[in-house]
C-alpha cells in the first residue's frame, strides 16, 4: 500500500510512479502537491494508493508529530513507524474511503471522481464494487461468521485419522503377544475430496495474501495448508477464477455461496486490473473541506433548514450549519438559532480575523431574515422569534466554529468535543456596553472535535447513532455556552409590581434598560434581565431603581423563573403594614362637578365593577395598596385625591343609596373613603386616551408620573 497526504509538497521524483495515471501538476521547482483525498488502484505498480486528509499533519507538516510524510509513501518500507501507527493508517484509510463513498451517495456534487473496473462474471452483488470494497467484504465475513467457520471445520475433521480395521486386518501382519494381536502397519480411513475444505483453503489463502500485501489484519486460525507464493500468483493470474467456476455447483448453503462469490470477485477484479495498465479504478474527492462540512452538517445541523431558510444568503455568503434548539434561557417558550461554521485545517491552525468577521456577518443576516418574515404578512411566522416588542430586546444567538483535532491515542469511540485550548476560543462583539439582549451583541465559540470519531460516525451512516450524538452534542453546546454567560453576566427575573405597566416603563426608561431586558418566557409578564458583572456600581444603581417598580430576583440560567417570581410576590403580599400606599384607583367620570358634591358630603364613594373582568379582579387583589383615587374627565381633565382608610368590596344590595357611585346597577362595588378636603397636584399625570385603557383600573402612582430630564417627579400622601 502507498500513502500520500493531501496538499503536502512532495518532490516529483518521489511520487511520479505512484501517481502515474492520475493527473497532477509539477511546479517549476519540481514539487507536487495533491489536492485530492481518497483511494485509487494503480495497475502500473500493482498496488492500492491512499491519499489521506491533511488533518493527519500538524502545523510543522509532521505525521504523528514525528514523521515526515515522505517516510510513509511505501508503507511496508516505512522508517520510524510503530506497529500501532502502521495499524492505524490501514484502518484510517478505509474510514476515509467509506466517508467519501457515503458523501457521494447522499449528495449531488461535482467534486467526486469515481471509476470502477467492471467485472464480467460473478454475482451482481460484486459487479460494481471496487477492489477495496471486495477486500473489506472478505475481511468482514471472517470477523462476523466465526461460528459458521468453526462448525464447518468440525464437520470436516469428524472421523479424520480413525483406523480402518477391516483394511488393516486384511492387509497387515499381526504380531501376537500374550495372546493379543499387535498391528504395526495401521491403515487409516481415506478421506474423499471435500469441496467445502477446498473453498475454505482458497478463502483463507486470499485473507493471508491481504494480510501480507496490504496490512489489513484478518484472523486466520485454521489447520489447512494455505496456497502461497508462486502457487497463489498462479491463482491470481486466472487459475483461481477457473477453479472456482469448476466447483461452483458443489455449494448450496447461503454462507458457502457468499464465500464463493467473494473469492471469485477477488480473482476477477485482480485479473481485470492487472491485464491492462488502462484498467484503473478510483474514488477521489477534490476539495475535501466540502466533505468535512457535509460530515459536520449531517451530524449537528437541521435538514431541512429551519423556517424555510436557505443556506445561501442574499449577499452570497453560505452558512455551513444552522439548527434550532432550546434557548439559553431556561423556560423560554421559543427556541433560538445556533449558527456554525466548520473549519478544515491542519491540526493546530489558528482562525483568522477574516473568519471571525464572516461569522458575525452570517449571524446578522440570519437575524434580519427572521425579522423580514415577521414583517411580511404574506409569509407564515417562523417558529423562532428573535425580537421582543415589549422590551425591544433580542434573543441570544450562539455562533460557533468546529475544527478537527487528531486523537493520537487513535480512539474512534470518543468525540472529544470541547472548547479548544487555543489562544482564541471565545469572541464577543458588542456595539453598546452591557447589552446582552441586543442584535449587535454576538457570541462566538470555538470547538475542537475528534476527527476520527466524526469520520467513523459519518461513514457508518447509522441513523440512530447519528441522532443520539446530535442530541448529546447540542446539549453540551448549550450547557457550555450557558457556563460562559454565567461567568460574565448576572441574570435576574423581573415582573412589574401591581399597578405598574411594564411596557410604559420600558418606553420611559428606554436608554437605561434597552438591550438589558428580554421577554422570553411563557408568562409574558415575566422578563429576563442580564447585566455585565464587570461594572458592579452601575448595575446596583439600576437594580435599586428597578426594584421600586418591579420584583427583581436573581435567577441564574437554568433556574425555574416562575417559582422565583411567585416567591417574591408572596413575600411582599404577606406584609401586613405597607410603608406607603402607592396604588391608584382610576375612574372615568363625565359630570365631575355634580359627582364631587355627592361624595363631598360624606366622603364615601363606590366604584362598580364586573368580577369576570381581569382589570376588575386586579383592583380587588390590590385593595390594601390603594392610597389614591384619580377621576378622569373625558381624557382631558384629571382630579387626584387621597384615600383615608382601607377599601372594601360590597354587593349592590349592601350599599346605602346616599353613597356616590360611578355607575348604577353594577353587581359589585369597591367602596372607599376619600379625603375630599384637599385635591392633590395632577399636572404630572400622563394623558390616558379612553380607547387605550379599560376603566375602572388599578395602577401604581409612579407609573403615572411624567418623566422630565430623566428625573421622576413623584407624588405621595403629603403632596399637595
Amino acid at each position: 500500500m502507498r500513502i500520500l497526504i493531501e496538499e503536502y509538497k512532495y518532490k516529483a521524483q518521489d511520487v511520479r510512479d505512484v501517481l502515474q495515471g492520475i493527473e497532477f501538476l509539477e511546479d517549476i521547482e519540481g514539487y507536487v502537491s495533491i489536492s485530492y483525498v481518497g483511494y485509487f488502484y494503480n495497475p502500473h505498480i500493482n498496488d492500492c494508493v491512499f491519499i489521506l486528509p491533511k488533518v493527519l499533519m500538524d502545523e510543522s507538516n509532521q505525521v504523528f508529530k514525528h514523521l515526515d510524510p515522505t517516510k510513509i509513501i511505501h508503507l511496508d518500507k516505512a522508517e520510524g513507524l510503530t506497529k500501532e501507527e502502521e495499524s492505524f493508517i490501514y484502518e484510517f484509510s478505509v474510514w476515509v474511503y467509506r466517508a467519501i463513498d457515503v458523501f457521494n451517495r447522499n449528495n449531488e456534487n461535482d467534486i467526486v471522481f469515481h471509476k470502477k473496473v467492471e467485472l464480467m462474471g460473478g454475482r451482481k452483488r460484486f459487479v460494481s464494487n471496487t477492489f477495496l470494497d471486495i477486500l473489506m467484504a472478505l475481511i468482514s465475513f471472517n470477523k462476523e461468521n466465526q461460528d459458521y467457520i468453526t462448525f464447518t471445520l468440525k464437520n470436516l475433521h469428524s472421523g479424520y485419522n480413525k483406523i480402518n480395521w477391516t483394511r488393516t486386518i486384511s492387509h497387515s501382519t499381526a504380531i501376537v503377544t500374550s495372546g493379543t494381536p499387535l498391528y504395526t502397519d495401521i491403515v487409516n480411513k481415506k478421506r474423499q475430496v471435500n469441496f467445502d475444505e477446498e473453498l475454505l483453503v482458497i478463502y483463507y489463502s486470499i485473507l493471508h495474501y491481504i494480510n501480507e500485501k496490504y496490512g489489513f489484519k484478518a484472523n486466520i486460525n485454521v489447520g489447512f495448508e494455505l496456497i502461497t507464493g508462486n502457487r497463489f500468483q498462479h491463482y491470481m493470474n486466472g487459475f483461481g477464477a477457473q477453479r472456482l467456476k469448476q466447483i461452483k455447483y458443489k455449494y448450496f448453503s447461503d454462507k458457502a455461496l457468499k464465500i464463493w462469490e467473494m473469492c471469485l470477485a477477488f480473482f476477477d477484479k485482480v485479473s481485470k486490473i492487472n491485464v491492462s495498465a488502462k484498467q484503473q479504478e478510483y474514488l477521489l474527492v477534490k476539495s475535501f473541506y466540502i466533505v468535512f462540512e457535509a460530515m459536520i452538517d449531517e451530524l449537528i445541523g437541521d435538514n431541512p433548514l429551519p423556517d424555510g431558510m436557505d443556506k445561501k444568503q442574499e449577499d452570497g455568503k453560505i452558512v455551513d450549519h444552522l439548527y434550532t434548539a432550546k434557548s439559553l434561557i431556561e423556560g423560554q417558550k421559543s427556541p433560538t438559532y445556533y449558527i456554525g461554521d466548520s473549519k478544515y485545517y491542519k491540526i493546530g491552525h489558528e482562525l483568522t480575523d477574516e473568519s471571525v468577521y464572516k461569522q458575525y456577518t452570517y449571524a446578522r443576516n440570519v437575524i434580519q431574515w427572521n425579522l423580514n418574515l415577521f414583517n411580511d404578512d404574506s409569509k407564515p411566522n417562523p417558529k423562532v422569534k428573535l425580537r421582543d416588542e415589549v422590551t425591544e430586546g433580542y434573543n441570544i444567538i450562539p455562533n460557533f466554529f468546529i475544527s478537527a483535532k487528531m486523537d493520537y491515542g487513535f480512539d474512534y469511540s470518543s468525540d472529544g468535543i470541547q472548547q479548544t485550548d487555543r489562544k482564541n476560543k471565545r469572541w464577543r462583539q458588542t456595539h453598546f456596553k452591557n447589552r446582552l439582549f441586543d442584535r449587535d451583541t454576538l457570541l462566538l465559540f470555538h470547538y475542537d472535535v475528534n476527527f476520527l470519531f466524526i469520520l467513523s460516525l459519518y461513514a457508518r451512516d447509522n441513523s440512530s447513532q447519528k441522532a443520539s450524538w446530535k442530541e448529546s452534542m447540542r446539549k453540551k453546546f448549550r450547557s457550555e455556552i450557558q457556563d460562559w454567560l454565567k461567568d460574565d453576566y448576572d441574570f435576574y427575573a423581573m415582573k412589574a409590581k401591581p399597578g405598574v405597566i411594564a411596557k410604559d416603563y420600558f418606553e420611559e426608561h428606554f436608554r437605561d434598560i434597552l438591550g438589558k431586558t428580554f421577554a422570553p418566557f411563557e408568562d409574558q409578564e415575566i422578563y429576563s434581565l442580564a447585566l455585565d458583572n464587570s461594572d458592579k456600581k452601575e448595575n446596583e444603581q439600576l437594580l435599586t431603581e428597578l426594584r421600586k417598580y418591579f420584583y427583581v430576583e436573581e435567577c441564574k440560567l437554568g433556574e425555574d423563573v416562575e417559582n422565583i417570581i411567585n416567591e417574591a410576590e408572596a413575600k411582599e403580599s404577606s406584609l401586613v403594614v405597607l410603608p406607603k400606599k402607592t396604588g391608584v384607583l382610576i375612574v372615568m367620570i363625565k359630570n365631575y362637578q355634580d359627582e364631587f358634591v355627592k361624595f363631598m358630603d360624606n366622603g364615601r364613594y363606590a366604584v362598580g365593577f364586573y368580577p369576570e373582568k381581569k382589570d376588575s379582579m386586579n383592583i380587588v387583589k390590590h385593595l390594601g395598596y390603594i392610597g389614591f383615587i384619580l377621576f378622569n374627565v373625558d381624557n382631558s381633565e384629571y382630579h387626584l385625591f387621597s384615600v383615608k382608610d382601607e377599601c372594601d368590596v360590597r354587593e349592590n344590595s349592601e350599599l346605602y343609596y346616599d353613597i356616590a357611585r360611578n355607575a348604577d346597577f353594577m353587581p359589585y362595588y369597591v367602596t372607599l373613603e376619600i379625603d375630599a378636603s384637599k385635591e392633590l397636584e395632577s399636572s404630572n399625570i400622563f394623558p390616558m386616551p379612553m380607547e387605550a385603557v379599560t376603566l375602572p383600573m388599578y395602577m401604581d402612582i409612579h407609573s403615572l408620573v411624567k418623566i422630565k430630564n430623566n428625573d421622576a417627579r413623584r407624588i405621595d400622601n403629603n403632596n399637595a
